[in-house]
């Protein structure tokens, strides 16, 4: 097949349970110009140089009048600082940092530990008296929804409305065009409208009753920076609450997963529980939370491997594909829980690298480390078993598993 229909090959449902023979053609291809004048980049030291690029934006203003804009832009702005570039990103993020983790508030992170390995068990303790589960309603979804509602200082009573909005929100990240899609979108619009007035509306408690959750924390800060605006504390709430558990979500069930499919490792793992942290670093390599970041445009013409990115152009990154380069890792195509040297795209690079990795790693190491012993009487129910919707953040939709009958 042509290199111009790549975007439209890995954006088709029917390739979501395996696209990584897609992104080995498009490393072949270098990168790869489409039919709707976007380009594709797959390669680790182009995107890794992309990713770095002062030359390159996060503002979808900045983009040509092409046919993917309009779809663009609707769904790549969950929230105000992931689409915007320096100075004004920088102020947001340094903001929305201080009360999040270090320097500011260096043992926020490390104090959720203990509660993070209570839930996680507790959780897991269902699986006992069970011969089928589903990873992802029973486990990976409740655990880091109830940490980040936790933290932000969501009631426990309101985490079903989350979970509707940000269902919303998710599917509108269908990349491809058509009736169905444009339903998802306004949808999903609609819903990242709903949520922000509802953390408006939380946020605006606190101003009178202050706690120590994150929301009243950035309500109260008064740091060098400024304070947020209340459209900028809606945007970045609900950046933070969906961003803080819809990819820790994926990286759980991701892990689950692969854990299943290769009991040499998931043996091993259980065996040497000290290689825990550097297996969720070759997760996030092997199987990453974010396949792709479509947002990026020029500011002047780029040359990427011999090819002329111009100005204006919509420049998609396929982190996913990046990760899997052999030109950078040893057999890529192998899980390896303890590979060296392991600088993968897990959490993205560069001025927009994730702030929440922290918190994402902690979550997915005590969860795949109470999810170990369990797995070995299980095996898939199905496999590959059904896959989300939206080709940015890539993991089942369901992971169920079944008990292995007895001798």
């Amino acid at each position: 097949m042509s290199a111009d229909t790549l975007f439209e090959r890995i954006t088709d449902y029917a390739n979501r349970a395996d696209p990584y023979p897609l992104y080995a053609e498009l490393r072949e291809n270098g990168v790869a110009r489409q039919a709707n004048g976007s380009y594709l980049v797959g390669s680790y030291h182009d995107i890794a140089a992309l990713l770095h690029d002062p030359r390159i934006s996060s503002d979808s203003s900045n983009r040509a009048d092409t046919d993917t804009v309009p779809l663009l832009r609707r769904n790549t702005q969950l929230a105000a600082f992931i689409g915007l570039d320096d100075p004004e990103h920088d102020r947001l993020r340094r903001i929305a940092m201080r009360p999040f983790g270090p320097p500011h508030s260096p043992g926020r992170i490390d104090a959720l530990s203990g509660e993070i390995a209570r839930i996680a068990e507790e959780l897991a303790a269902e699986f006992r008296d069970k011969d089928r589960i589903d990873v992802v309603d029973d486990f990976a979804y409740p655990l880091p929804v109830t940490v980040i509602c936790r933290l932000l200082g969501v009631p426990h009573e309101d985490v079903p409305r989350i979970r509707g909005w940000t269902d919303e929100i998710i599917a509108s990240l269908d990349l491809k065009p058509g009736k169905e899609e444009e339903a998802h979108r306004e949808a999903g619009l609609q819903a990242r409208q709903a949520m922000g007035m509802y953390l408006g509306d939380l946020a605006d408690k606190r101003r009178g009753d202050p706690s120590d959750d994150m929301l009243s924390a950035l309500v109260h800060d008064s740091g060098p920076d400024g304070r947020l605006t209340r459209s900028e504390l809606m945007a970045t709430a609900t950046l933070l609450l969906i961003a803080g558990h819809e990819t820790t979500v994926n990286l759980i069930a991701n892990g689950a997963l692969t854990l299943l499919r290769d009991p040499d490792a998931c043996r091993r793992l259980r065996e040497n529980p000290e290689l825990m942290p550097g297996a969720v670093e070759e997760l996030l390599r092997y199987e990453p939370p974010v396949h792709l970041l479509p947002q990026r445009t020029p500011l002047t013409d780029v040359e990427v491997s011999d090819v002329t990115v111009p100005k204006g152009a919509p420049l998609i990154l396929v982190l996913a594909a990046g990760n899997r380069d052999p030109r950078r890792f040893d057999r890529p195509d192998r899980f390896d829980p303890a590979r060296a040297d392991n600088q993968h795209f897990g959490f993205g690079s560069g001025v927009h690298n994730c702030f929440g990795a922290p918190l994402a790693r902690l979550e997915t190491q005590l969860a795949l480390h109470t999810l170990l012993p369990r797995l070995r009487d299980f095996r898939p129910a199905e496999d590959p078993p059904p896959y989300r919707r939206s080709p940015i953040l890539r993991g089942p939709r369901h992971l169920r598993i079944e008990r292995v009958p007895g001798p």
